[in-house]
């Protein structure tokens, strides 16, 4: 079995830099303009692909991810 690294999505978006992806584990990395970074836990693959649809990515993430999953800040 071979190991994957989830491979970064840039944004044009005021709010989120870019933000990867792991099916495996469904965890969603996102990175913001100011330099954060979140890993947030049990993250649908739909949901992910519905945030590369969205129009605003960050009221998108405000909406349906912010708040709704368990999340860890990564060291910066």
């Amino acid at each position: 079995m071979t190991a994957t690294t989830p491979r970064s999505v840039s944004f044009e978006s005021a709010t989120l830099l870019n933000a990867s992806y792991d099916h495996a584990l469904a965890r969603l990395q996102l990175e913001f303009r100011d330099g954060t970074r979140y890993t947030y836990f049990g993250v649908l693959p739909e949901l992910f692909q519905d945030l590369l649809r969205a129009t605003s990515k960050g009221a998108f993430f405000n909406r349906y991810i912010r708040t709704h999953f368990p999340y860890a800040r990564l060291p910066g």
